[in-house]
């Protein structure tokens, strides 16, 4: 069912044109006794007179509607065009135009007085009496000129609502972004003075005990946590930049999962990896999104499933895209785990969905763990 407002937004753009044609029509019915005094010119002179009014009404210069309501009034005693002109007036004029436009009409009417009292008759009787002059002038031009004041009034009422409105929703949303980037530069803040501090320590103390112990297995061990140590430095660095809006670092791609093998392998994890990508631009987000599903899959298992082999798969499918697999044995483990957030996954779901693909992850029938995520490969980017 079509609404009120639906149906003036069909009908607003042919306003103009409807409104020349009431004008005209009016104007034909006052001169011909219809709707005023019979005007005794001929039938073709008022048909054109007719048309020309309403042809002013379309006109875009500012005189050719008053002057057409003028001759109206003084040759057929016509009074639409005299009506519209004044509640134009009322609406675009302000000030001194307005009242320029108020005392010229007030000879047009003196004038219609005159013209009145030579033709005679029910012309005479209608227009030259001085009640009924005082009675058009104030229903045909000061009655339609308030009209227009109180609709330009509301038109500007409303318009300086609409802006206060828009000002304010502008300065709301200035005020959120402002305490949003606050609260993450406090975060950040917080992350730089507890996580960094407690990882530097870290990388600290293992650089030393590299240096003072004899034992070699000691010795690979803490170079292992001091070269960990400092990458998680570099990530978090990469981290603190988002939360400040910095410019964000380069990101790892495809190419540096063979470099997490390496260190899953060095931290004492079984890893085998097969790479059946072929060489070849990948878009870059999904490339390190490919980066990121390898690196949690990792972290999964040496948080849950230390003990058990682990096969990374990497494979490119023609139809479908880069399909990226990580999954682990059984693990015989009954210590506790180490402590996580539980938002890994949810994360990399939301970053492998943003690719246009999809994340799969959940024990398999053996006891295992697979993580499964399917990405388009698309245009180099």
């Amino acid at each position: 069912m079509t609404t009120w407002p639906g149906v003036v937004r069909r009908v607003e753009p042919y306003l103009p044109v409807l409104l020349a044609g009431a004008v005209a029509a009016a104007t034909w019915a006052s001169a011909t006794g219809g709707l005023g005094v019979r005007s005794p010119l001929p039938t073709a002179v008022i048909l054109l007179l007719a048309l020309a009014t309403g042809a002013s009404v379309l006109s875009s210069r500012r005189w050719a509607l008053p002057a057409a309501a003028a001759v109206c009034w003084l040759v057929l005693a016509a009074w639409a065009a005299v009506v519209v002109a004044s509640w134009r007036a009322g609406t675009g004029l302000r000030g001194r135009q307005l009242a320029a436009y108020l005392l010229g009409t007030f000879p047009v009417m003196l004038a219609g007085v005159a013209v009145g009292s030579a033709v005679g008759g029910e012309r005479r009787l209608v227009m030259a009496t001085p009640g009924n002059a005082v009675v058009f002038y104030a229903w045909l031009v000061i009655a339609p000129a308030i009209v227009g004041l109180w609709i330009r009034a509301r038109r500007d009422a409303l318009a300086a609502l609409r802006d206060r409105a828009e000002r304010l929703e502008r300065e709301q949303e200035a005020r959120a972004d402002r305490v949003r980037a606050e609260e993450r530069a406090r975060i950040a803040r917080e992350m730089h003075d507890v996580v960094a501090h407690r990882v530097s320590l870290m990388v600290v103390h293992a650089g030393a005990l590299e240096v003072t112990t004899a034992d070699q297995t000691t010795v690979e061990t803490a170079a292992l946590i001091r070269s960990t140590g400092r990458a998680a430095l570099t990530d978090l660095r990469e981290v603190l930049g988002v939360l400040r809006q910095e410019p964000p670092l380069p990101l790892p791609g495809r190419d540096a999962v063979g470099e997490l093998v390496r260190e899953s392998r060095a931290a004492g994890l079984r890893v085998s990896l097969t790479d059946e990508v072929a060489p070849g631009p990948v878009p870059g987000a999904v490339a390190r999104t490919v980066h990121r599903v390898v690196q949690e899959g990792l972290t999964n298992v040496r948080k849950h499933a230390p003990d058990a082999a682990v096969a990374v798969r990497l494979r490119h499918l023609p139809e479908e895209g880069v399909e990226v697999t990580v999954r682990n044995d059984p693990s015989a483990r009954t210590g506790p785990a180490l402590p996580g957030a539980g938002l890994g996954l949810v994360g990399l779901r939301e970053r492998v969905e943003l690719t246009g693909g999809r994340l799969t992850a959940g024990p398999t029938p053996d006891g295992g763990f697979l993580l499964h995520a399917l990405m388009p490969a698309g245009e180099a980017t």
